[in-house]
């Protein structure tokens, strides 16, 4: 029996993706005028993006517990194999909620095949990683393989970003105010990384004429073997400064394969217009 693979929809892939290599989507929840919208289904990143612009303030919310029983139940009861890889667990609830529900599930179905991961990865960073369980599903892998070979690229997965406003961090508790006062006051762009699931300040770069350059440099320093995997880039609502990138890493890297996708409604809640952000493999591709 093919194994499935569920994802949630912070790894911002798309429609087109879900449905080409079999995955099942869980979407995380976007408020927006006092109207709740599921990511990915009943709203799409642009509308976000229009309305921070205007001043609108958004706010997310995890997968519901009810959510994930459902679903866990279902595969349970016909003892489908599953395996849900989880949007970072220092970012959102989502993962620790699955958890509670697969004891729960398994508490009446013992031996149910369901597996829970936490990729500690975000966006298409985490999409890449979804990617690539999906493919090993498809080509008949083993459930073991596939959690072997999907928490090696979760664990090597670089996510190197800047954000165009820090006030948008700030709203989400990701910068202090004096932060993101300064740093706007005197146009600093922060380039930011993921460090075990946790968004962590890089350096400050002035001005943004540098910054795709410094984020190539850091990509030369961490990256290895860039020829033979996808390089991720995503972007909020900025699809101009994203192909610029790509080109600036195929013209030094020689990358062949680059994924560019809009960062999607749950993230870009909270990341903001602008968004620029580059994932790689730190280690030889798997």
């Amino acid at each position: 029996m093919t194994i499935k693979i569920l994802a949630d929809s912070a790894c911002d892939l798309t429609e087109k993706q879900y449905n080409e290599y079999q995955i099942e989507m869980v979407p995380l929840t976007v408020h927006l005028d006092n109207k709740d919208y599921k990511d990915g289904i009943d709203i799409q990143p642009k509308t976000i993006y229009d309305a921070m612009r205007n001043g609108q303030s958004t706010k997310t919310s995890q997968v519901s517990p009810q959510t994930f029983k459902t679903i866990f139940t279902s595969y349970a009861s016909t003892n489908q194999p599953l395996i849900y890889l989880a949007f970072s667990s220092e970012l959102s609830g989502t993962y620790q909620t699955a958890k509670m529900m697969e004891q729960e599930v398994k508490e009446e179905y013992p031996e149910a095949p369901i597996h829970v991961l936490d990729t500690k990865c975000a966006s298409i960073g985490y999409g890449l990683v979804v990617l690539r369980a999906a493919k090993l599903a498809l080509e008949g892998a083993s459930a073991n393989e596939i959690i072997d070979i999907a928490t090696y690229h979760a664990e090597h997965m670089e996510h190197i970003f800047t954000v165009d406003d820090l006030e948008y961090l700030y709203r989400g508790g990701r910068v202090s105010k004096t932060a993101a006062f300064v740093g706007t006051l005197l146009k600093i762009k922060p380039i930011l990384h993921v460090e075990d699931g946790k968004l962590i300040p890089l350096e400050k770069i002035r001005g943004s004429k540098k910054l795709l350059g410094r984020m190539v440099e850091i990509m030369e320093a961490r990256g290895v073997d860039f020829q033979n995997q996808t390089i991720g880039i995503s972007h909020g609502d900025d699809i101009e400064r994203a192909e610029q990138l790509a080109a600036l890493l195929q013209e030094k890297f020689g990358v062949k394969d680059v994924l560019i996708e809009m960062v999607g409604a749950v993230i870009g809640a909270h990341s903001g217009p602008g968004t620029i952000a580059l994932f790689f493999l730190n280690k030889p591709y798997k």
